[in-house]
């Protein structure tokens, strides 16, 4: 082959690819998100998600597209992994019929006008000028769509014309000819089809190369079907890039797909080596030809599905063994085989939302010691990690409770376990994230070289020490379902408000007088606006205990003691106020009424 052939090859091989993008994106938005739509619902039967993955995949013409989307899906949480085997298995069918639309570049030209036509570079010609006219001409957007995708399918085939073309002269090529022994060797193609399509990632295109080779009359049967075998594992590549980045869930959907192939393909090659060492079939030492390595195609992926289709639950668990729980979620496991005994599955959830509690309230610790006594790299990192590991809690139990509650019975007592944690992972969640706010504000301090004037520091310690009191009441009362220690957090989380605002206002004389500058400000109030939702969500948790215990409403009992001020809760906010309410400087005394003049006043009107 001379220069020219390559560049002709590779530039064949460019348009293929760029057809084959252009046409399956415009397939998936044509479709104006049905194909997602059809995933989703492709649930707890197998059949169906057969079904589905290859009308799919037959659709965009990409399995790889076809498992993306599925990696996608399991990593919001749209889909599980054991939905989403017999939709890949689908979309090895589907991806069959690229192969199939190619083999007719082989018909014989020398054929009726009839069939001649039937030959890709002859009806692409008309599909491209049909297609123009659409893009030019059309002012509907479905209609533009699908002049594109015929443009795609006449660019794609001019690159298989173009390939083909490039390859004629390895007919009468001595060197190329010994080289295909090598190739003979059927491990030696497996890997070959496998690398190349790796790196081309595209199955549909590597076949193409294939059948384009075939066609210089060179190319055996044996040489073909181990390569075929090894395109269908290095079509997993573009799986295997798009699980990059996502969480574990995910990974194992790509896991999964690799299986397929390779279980697939050692299985059927050592069958095949086998059957042929004894039968010696005939058909191996005849040329290969387009329809030929299309038809081999198809029946390697169907022998493939019929193989493993029985076995979805071992692929599922050969996923969890290849891509293994961490030890945080090992630690989160909870047993679905324990809901048919639902005291001790929502004692095991107990167990996790104790786990969780304890991790929030470490959180918050050390994101009130990021504010309090100075930056730490190491703390901060802590803080994020930790509230991506409650998010996590929050998930799994929420998960596993929902589908508890809805499918089994549960005796009152399990009830309003089951409750008080359904509404408690949500609120020990929130106040993980406003820790996570807090030690970015401490981050940005650090980073932008900024401390907080004397006075602002003195006020904010104060604030923190009310901050970790109510959290930490909170932490108590859900752990204990006290309701004493419940009942002392709706005065403190007062007394915070008042605390909040305050503040602010204190903080605007500052900037007033030059004291504090407005990028202080901006951190300054997002720490108070921190704490004052720390507050709230400490006291939507004394609330949830409250209302559990008294078989009430959270809002109703708030209600009340806002209403009628009991001497006890009145008693309880003066005891804070006068604990946790900073000094005012006494540069500012003479700008504001003096804060035991003005704010004890705020007690009586609450």
């Amino acid at each position: 082959m001379s220069i020219l052939n390559f560049v002709e090859l590779f530039g064949g091989l460019a348009f293929f690819l760029y057809g084959m993008t252009l046409m399956s994106g415009s397939l998936e938005k044509m479709t104006g998100g049905q194909l997602e739509k059809m995933l989703k619902k492709a649930t707890d039967n197998p059949w169906k998600g057969l079904l589905v993955g290859t009308i799919i995949t037959i659709a965009i013409q990409s399995s790889s597209a076809t498992t993306v989307m599925l990696v996608g899906f399991v990593n919001s949480g749209i889909m599980e992994l054991h939905q989403t085997i017999s939709v890949i298995m689908g979309s090895d069918i589907g991806t069959t019929l690229t192969a199939w639309i190619l083999s007719l570049t082989g018909i014989d030209d020398s054929a009726s006008p009839v069939l001649s036509m039937l030959k890709p570079e002859n009806f692409s010609l008309v599909f491209a000028v049909v297609g123009i006219l659409m893009l030019m001409v059309s002012k509907k957007q479905k209609r533009k769509d699908l002049g594109t995708i015929l443009i795609g399918f006449a660019i794609l085939m001019t690159g298989m014309s173009m390939m083909s073309s490039s390859m004629s002269p390895l007919a009468d090529d001595p060197k190329f000819q010994s080289a295909l022994v090598a190739f003979s060797n059927p491990v030696f193609g497996v890997i070959i089809g496998a690398v190349i399509t790796g790196i081309i990632q595209s199955s549909a295109a590597s076949i193409g190369i294939l059948q384009s080779l075939s066609m210089t009359g060179l190319i055996s049967y044996k040489v073909a079907i181990p390569i075929i075998m090894g395109c269908n594992i290095g079509t997993c590549m573009t799986a295997i890039l798009s699980s990059i980045g996502v969480n574990r869930k995910a990974k194992r959907v790509a896991a999964v797909h690799i299986s397929i192939k390779i279980i697939g393909t050692i299985f059927w090659l050592i069958v095949f080596e086998v059957l042929n060492a004894i039968f010696h079939f005939a058909i191996l030492d005849s040329m290969a030809n387009p329809v030929g390595i299309a038809i081999s195609h198809t029946i390697f992926n169907l022998l493939t599905i019929l193989l493993l289709f029985p076995f979805q639950k071992q692929l599922d668990r050969l996923a969890h063994i290849l891509i293994k729980d961490t030890e945080e979620e090992q630690e989160l496991f909870l047993d679905e085989r324990l809901m048919v005994t639902p005291s001790i599955a929502v004692a095991e959830c107990q167990n996790a939302m104790d786990k969780m509690v304890g991790k929030a309230r470490k959180g918050l610790d050390a994101a009130i010691d990021l504010l309090r006594d100075g930056y730490s790299q190491e703390k901060f990192e802590f803080v994020g990690k930790n509230e991506k590991k409650i998010d996590s809690y929050e998930d799994h139990i929420g998960a596993y409770l929902m589908k508890l509650t809805t499918t089994q019975h549960l005796s009152e007592a399990d009830k309003r376990a089951a409750s008080t944690m359904l509404h408690g992972i949500g609120e020990f969640e929130r106040l993980a994230d406003h820790a996570h706010y807090m030690a970015k504000s401490a981050e940005e301090l650090n980073d932008k070289k900024i401390q907080f004037s004397p006075q602002a520091q003195v006020e904010l310690k104060k604030l923190l020490e009310a901050v970790q009191e109510i959290y930490m009441l909170a932490v108590q009362c859900y752990e204990k379902q006290d309701l004493g220690v419940a009942r002392r957090i709706e005065p403190l989380q007062d007394v915070i408000s008042v605390i909040c605002e305050s503040l602010k206002e204190r903080h605007i004389e500052r900037l007033e007088t030059g004291v504090c500058t407005a990028e202080q400000g901006f951190i300054f109030n997002d720490v108070l606006y921190s704490c004052g939702r720390i507050a709230d969500h400490s006291m939507n948790i004394a609330a949830i205990v409250l209302r559990i215990a008294t078989a009430s409403s959270g809002e109703g009992y708030m209600h009340d003691i806002k209403k009628h001020h009991s001497p006890e809760n009145e008693k309880m906010y003066d005891e804070y106020y006068e604990k946790f309410m900073p000094d005012k400087a006494p540069q500012q005394d003479a700008a504001a009424e003096s804060a035991e003049g003005k704010l004890p006043a705020a007690a009586a009107g609450r």
